[in-house]
């Protein structure tokens, strides 16, 4: 059984994906890890280069664009693994991240998952590393009033990043984001993987959220970090490749649709029905917003 399975999952990031795997092979020495790529169907010629740089590789064709869920989760028949690493394609990998972070969770039998510090390429924090759940006080101070921009370091407004917190403490938190999420197997399998309620966006969340009502703690851990070329698969990186309207929409849609998939699953039933249905209203509101700017702006 090998200690560590990396699921990358792959839409049409191919130079990204191959530079991911490099970064992961030049670390092969810390951990006995196997590679797994499910690829969504990319048109870029993605499985082709995998296949023929990186013959170690397992590599899962689907033939379509699955979701962020539903396409790690063809990996699962393939993952031997103790635990998992979900990585996205867009990332670096640098020395000590893996063996740090594995040997945490084999220190921390209460902790069901774990990630580092995600840093973007220009050596800022990700603020999406670490995360709250959306309740409908952080919800309307980080989605609507923006508070947390206004008092960033503030326990009351800056809930969702937790910007109160020092990036570089290592603390327990809400969730953690899908671009470097590890965590054990035998708990995957007993919460069912991923849920392919959600295309893209959220299932971060879900997971984490499933996590903790299973009795586990989830850990934000920044003595080790990633790089992270955020939004690659989104249309938001331009690399050449022309993204329609309707896969900027269907991208773009999908953080405000798992907003109320997630609330409608986990939050309805702790707040009055008045209160759930203003929440409802403010997500609706977000994507007539969202869809407007998408149309005029691109």
């Amino acid at each position: 059984m090998k200690k560590l399975s990396i699921v990358v999952l792959s839409y049409n990031t191919k130079e990204l994906t191959l530079n991911c795997l490099k970064s992961l092979l030049a670390v092969e020495s810390e951990v006995d890890f196997e590679i797994i790529v499910p690829d969504n169907g990319s048109s870029d010629g993605s499985v082709e280069a995998i296949r023929d740089q990186f013959r170690e590789v397992c590599v899962i064709e689907n033939k379509a664009n699955l979701g962020f869920a539903a396409g790690n989760n063809t990996a699962k028949a393939f993952v031997a693994g103790e635990y998992v690493l979900f990585l996205n394609s867009d990332t670096i990998v640098y020395p000590g991240t893996l063996i740090e972070t594995v040997a945490y969770l084999d220190k921390n039998p209460e902790v069901g998952a774990i990630t580092c510090k995600v840093v973007l390429p220009d050596g800022s924090l990700d603020k999406d590393t670490r995360r709250s759940f959306v309740t409908p006080w952080i919800g309307l101070t980080h989605l609507f009033l923006r508070l947390d921009k206004l008092f960033p370091k503030s326990p009351l407004f800056a809930k969702y990043w937790y910007g109160y917190l020092s990036p570089d403490v290592v603390h327990e938190v809400d969730a953690i984001q899908g671009a470097f999420f590890l965590t054990r197997k035998s708990l995957l399998d007993k919460l069912g993987w991923w849920d392919t309620d959600y295309f893209l966006d959220g299932e971060d969340l879900d997971l984490a959220y499933r996590i903790h009502e299973a009795g586990f703690k989830i850990i934000y851990y920044p003595k080790v970090y990633i790089t992270h070329y955020r939004g690659a698969s989104k249309g938001k990186i331009n690399d050449g490749r022309k993204v329609h309207l309707s896969e900027k929409l269907r991208f773009r849609m999908a953080g405000v649709n798992s907003q109320e998939i997630f609330y409608r699953k986990h939050l309805w039933n702790k707040y009055p029905l008045i209160l759930n249905w203003l929440v409802i209203l403010g997500i609706k509101m977000l994507k007539m917003l969202r869809i407007i700017r998408t149309i005029v702006i691109g």
